[in-house]
């Protein structure tokens, strides 16, 4: 037992002493380790109401073009809430808004086409909504969100694959992520340009980013 003691003491003053040397090995203005952040994040009691940040939240979609590549664009002007507690699935509620303005294919010409009346009518339906009705827990991080989608004045059901991406706090307040994806059939929603002869596809892939915090980031 005396050697034992003995041996502990020095050990118990080295890990003193490293713990005390952490702050002045980061230094005063760098981030801590992810560790450390993930441990500062806000604690998972309670729900959380966020406000979607629309600089780093996005829509993308995807569709088959003349039966040979799959085509991807995106909208950039994604706004909304979403409430939830990390690893629960109770209370978790998305209430989503996307510009259909917005939308951006990389072209001038083709984003014109996008926002006329072949395919979002931009000018008389601005906005496409997502307002989810349930979700369940299906794995670690990993949810089945069902909402309502409008899109056009139309109106349907449909299920995404919900994706936690994570929370944190990095000294900007706490920031939480989450990746949804389902797949749409885009005649549903009246947009039947390129249908009747397969040269645009009628699935659409979408693939939503959100992230946000108790106040949108600036």
């Amino acid at each position: 037992m005396c050697c034992i003691a003995r041996t502990a003491v020095p050990f118990v003053a080295l890990s003193l002493a490293a713990a005390l040397a952490v702050p002045s090995m980061l230094g005063a203005g760098e981030p801590a380790p992810a560790a450390v952040q993930e441990a500062a994040a806000p604690a998972a009691s309670a729900p959380m109401t966020c406000t979607v940040d629309p600089v780093h939240s996005m829509a993308l979609f995807r569709v088959h073009h003349l039966g040979a590549g799959k085509f991807w664009g995106r909208f950039n002007d994604v706004t909304g809430t979403f409430v939830f507690t990390p690893g629960s699935a109770e209370g978790m509620k998305f209430d989503i808004s996307i510009a259909t303005e917005s939308v951006d294919s990389g072209n001038d010409d083709l984003d014109k086409h996008l926002r006329s009346p072949d395919f979002f009518a931009a000018k008389d339906f601005p906005k496409m909504t997502f307002v989810s009705t349930g979700a369940s827990k299906r794995g670690d991080g990993m949810y089945e969100l069902k909402g309502d989608l409008t899109m056009r004045g139309t109106t349907k059901p449909v299920t995404a694959t919900l994706e936690f991406c994570g929370m944190a706090d990095m000294g900007r307040g706490p920031k939480a992520g989450f990746e949804a994806t389902f797949t749409v059939k885009r005649s549903e929603f009246g947009v039947n340009y390129g249908v009747d002869k397969g040269a645009i596809g009628d699935e659409v892939k979408i693939v939503v980013g959100l992230e946000g915090g108790p106040k949108a980031a600036k």
